[in-house]
């Protein structure tokens, strides 16, 4: 009665989070983002002539490379126009140079007389990440095959829960603790149910990460406030809370990540933990429970050693320049305590710390769970040789 009751339960959860996403997708989300910057626009366009260049290295070794181009407009207002850009007079640490033939995005400025200036912002790398994005899926499905098809029907899904759930709703200024555990436990729905079966070990899959996602959460909700993080230790945070014109939540954004995040390694070490507790049930179905859970552990532990470097690597590579940056003998009269105390540096800490924290509970939560419902399958006895 109780598996057939949590059977129910979860499909009746399964259901109402997919049509609260298919509601979310239809309903137009934020009346924030009807804000807009006019003063600017942006456009795609492709290099005709290099007409002049230059690079200046300074006494550091840096190199800034500065160049005026000719440009032709490929699409809005612009498409067709023969325009210049002067980056000769831009003195900005870069190693772009462009060539004929590069696509390039485009801002176009007007001053208050209606005068035109334009700006080169970026490469256009559509085609190139399309390719890659195709070269990711084929190898893949080829690999994978059917649960690796699945895979993508996940990451697909989870891309749009991320954009139609919780961006939307953090950037409407609702609980971004609550946001980021409810959009991970669909992501984490979608991500077991999918690629795992309708089964009782993806039932106690999914509880054992839903059980740390909240662990996760709320320590990371602690600890934001005990070491005042903002969530400006980014760029790109302050240029979204400046430039979008809206009233963001970034330190509720800094808590979503965190859950995502953890989210991303708790599902892969939930999954090993149970089959490993099935096989072991399976194999000696006449082995106590505690014999199951030492033996269960003894993998789980050698895993997780893994998983938490993992985690740790992670954040460590996004945070090279970071950790460089500290290590610059100008920077090392700090002291240990200035630099760790750095907000960018803290908020890195407190990222690995609290989702490694999630990851480890996450190992006894699922042996325990796996334990106690999954029912022991005695093996097939063998005939005796004639």
């Amino acid at each position: 009665m109780t598996a057939i009751t949590l059977r129910k339960g979860l499909l009746m959860t399964t259901l109402l989070l997919t049509l609260s996403l298919l509601l979310i997708t239809v309903v137009p989300p934020a009346q924030a983002q009807e804000t807009a910057n006019h003063e600017s626009e942006m456009f795609r366009a492709v290099v005709t002539e290099v007409t002049e260049s230059r690079s200046e290295t300074r006494e550091n070794g840096s190199v800034s490379v500065g160049q005026k181009l000719k440009l032709k407009g490929l699409d809005g207002e612009i498409k067709n126009r023969e325009i210049t850009y002067d980056g000769l007079d831009y003195d900005v640490l870069s190693t772009n140079s462009y060539k004929p033939g590069d696509e390039v995005f485009v801002t176009r400025n007007l001053d208050l007389e209606g005068n035109e200036s334009f700006y080169i912002v970026d490469r256009v790398r559509t085609w190139t990440l399309f390719w890659l994005t195709l070269l990711f899926a084929v190898v893949v499905v080829a690999v994978g095959r059917l649960k690796g098809l699945r895979a993508l029907i996940v990451l697909g899904l989870t891309f749009g829960v991320i954009l139609k759930f919780i961006v939307p709703l953090v950037l409407a200024g609702h609980n971004s603790l609550l946001i980021g555990i409810v959009g991970s436990v669909m992501i984490l729905f979608f991500a077991i149910y999918i690629t795992e079966g309708f089964n009782r070990a993806s039932h106690l899959a999914v509880v054992a990460t839903i059980i740390s996602l909240i662990l996760t959460g709320l320590l990371s909700s602690i600890f934001i406030g005990l070491t005042q993080l903002t969530g400006f230790e980014s760029e790109d945070a302050m240029f979204l809370a400046t430039a979008s014109g809206m009233n963001i939540n970034v330190r509720g954004l800094l808590l979503v990540g965190i859950i995502i995040g953890t989210l991303g390694v708790l599902d892969d070490v939930v999954i090993s933990q149970i089959a490993v507790v099935k096989e072991l049930k399976q194999s000696n179905s006449s082995s106590d429970s505690r014999t199951i859970y030492r033996r269960a552990m003894s993998v789980g532990i050698s895993h997780l050693s893994s998983m938490v470097n993992t985690l740790f690597l992670t954040y460590a590579g996004a945070s090279l320049p970071l950790l460089m940056l500290f290590s610059i003998n100008g920077l090392a009269p700090l002291g240990f305590d200035q630099a760790i105390s750095n907000e960018m540096l803290a908020t890195e800490i407190v990222r690995t710390l609290v989702g490694s924290i999630g990851l480890v509970t996450v190992v006894p939560i699922s042996t325990l769970l796996a334990i106690w419902f999954l029912p022991p399958t005695p093996t097939v006895p063998q005939l005796p040789k004639r």
